[in-house]
């Protein structure tokens, strides 16, 4: 997850933090002897409309094996369950998306796959006595009032160009690869976001990228993603990124093509934007504003006076225009006690009060969009301001997608996304094993994490 190779502190909190986990098994389903085992079930995403379910068949020997998929729902006050998803063609990376709920309704339901009912999958957030997945229920959001406006989705950590997912440093912990004969992963992950994005039931009008979009950023791997966001879409218009830290300048021949800074080359800046300068934007009567909080050989964050006094500039010059911040770097003092590598690989304590200080006396900035832990988790503000930190889980391994946000007149619904093509799913439940197996306990997050309704008057936002 840093650049640079993590301290030993680091590394040693990352080892104890995995060994801490709790030790949970979900007892994986199987009917009878030859049917598959059916396990790993998990509710990801919960809409006001929609649901998806993801689960993993397997065979004895706990390799994958391919079953049919089907989901059976009902309504919980009672009825029985029916049928309301069903996919005869095999595979042992299940997918499944059930729509035309209704708002607000709690619903009963079963995965299957050859008649097994699917267990949940054996992580912490998952086994808990009041998760869907546990309970075999799960309520659909409550929509904001008004008009939907604009759909935006957030993402961070695709790394383009990595070749081991998982290690921390050295040979440690087992890091996973892909399998021969299929492009690399990063790629397969980056693919697999922007055809979901496009997709009429997804319906996303921007993309926003919150850094660590390239494993070092070595000319052919900015050139590489750069170049799969263009045939996405315009820079500036339909996409947004900033800087995370393996995106920063690096020393070394290989990099000596692109510009010099200082006494590093910054090949990042070349097709992205200037070091540590703010990224301003406006989509209709929405700003968005990118933060650069990268160090150089650090994996922690930080901002300089220059882009702080930027920032400050923008917002009192328009304080109540609706705003969504994007930076790499976490901010609060719970992201920092709760992420494993602790409170160094977080934005400093300085900017983050000051960040946040800006943030109060800017009634219109609602979101702050972060990456770098590879978790979706929602975390408490140090001061008592109506805006969202949020840390979305890595584009590139387990869970593997995105969270798109959905803005009405009357607020927003947030949900997270797994990317659904066959070789995203495949290799999205290869590194469920990351970190000694104990990666879900710490990326997927809570079910409120993932799906929630936010409620802000977004009515002076023109349609997108």
């Amino acid at each position: 997850m840093s650049c640079c190779g993590p301290s030993r502190r680091q590394l040693l909190g990352l080892v104890a933090a995995a060994a801490a986990l709790p030790l949970l098994g979900s007892n994986p389903a199987r009917a009878q002897a030859g049917s598959p085992i059916v396990t790993d079930l998990e509710v990801v995403t919960i809409t006001e409309r929609s649901v998806v379910l993801t689960w993993t068949t397997l065979g004895p020997d706990a390799n994958p094996v391919e079953a049919d998929s089907e989901v059976w729902l009902g309504p919980a006050d009672g009825g029985a369950l029916r049928q309301v998803y069903g996919d005869s063609e095999p595979t042992a990376y299940h997918y499944a998306e059930v729509d035309g709920l209704e708002p607000g309704r709690t619903y009963r339901f079963e995965a299957r796959s050859a008649g097994v009912p699917a267990a949940p999958s054996p992580a912490a957030l998952t086994l808990l006595a009041n998760t869907p997945e546990s309970q075999g229920m799960f309520t659909t959001l409550t929509p904001p009032p008004g008009r939907l406006l604009r759909t935006l989705a957030l993402s961070n950590d695709i790394h383009y160009g990595e070749e081991v997912s998982g290690i921390i440093s050295g040979e440690l912990p087992p890091g996973v690869r892909q399998l021969p004969g299929l492009p690399p992963y990063p790629e397969v992950m980056l693919t697999a976001l922007l055809d979901d994005l496009r997709r009429p039931d997804r319906g996303v009008d921007h993309l926003i990228a919150a850094g660590d979009l390239t494993a070092e950023a070595t000319p052919d791997q900015v050139r590489g993603v750069h170049d799969h966001l263009l045939a996405w879409g315009a820079q500036g218009r339909d996409w947004f990124a900033c800087r995370g830290n393996h995106d920063r300048p690096h020393l070394g021949a290989d990099y000596a093509s692109c510009s010099p800074y200082l006494d590093h080359f910054d090949c990042w800046g070349d097709s992205f934007g200037t070091r540590q300068q703010l990224g301003e934007y406006e989509v209709g009567e929405l700003r968005l504003l990118g933060l650069d909080t990268t160090e150089l050989d650090n994996s922690g964050g930080t901002m300089d006076r220059e882009q702080l006094d930027r920032l400050r500039t923008v917002l009192r010059a328009d304080p109540d225009r609706p705003t969504l911040v994007f930076g790499h770097h976490p901010v609060t003092t719970q992201s920092g006690l709760s992420n494993v590598a602790g409170p160094g690989f977080i934005l400093d304590a300085a900017n983050s009060a000051e960040l946040q200080s800006l943030y109060a006396s800017a009634p219109g900035v609602f979101l702050h969009h972060s990456g770098h832990t590879h978790r979706n988790l929602r975390t408490r503000p140090d001061q008592p301001i109506p805006v969202e930190f949020l840390e979305v889980a890595a584009c590139k391994e387990y869970p593997g997608g995105y969270a798109r946000v959905r803005l009405y007149e009357g607020g927003y619904t947030l949900n997270f996304f797994k990317t659904r093509t066959p070789e995203a799913r495949q290799w999205s439940t290869r590194t469920r094993s990351e970190y000694w197996g104990r990666w879900p306990d710490y990326t997927l997050g809570s079910a409120a994490d993932r799906n929630h309704t936010v409620l802000r008057d977004f009515s002076g936002l023109t349609d997108a």
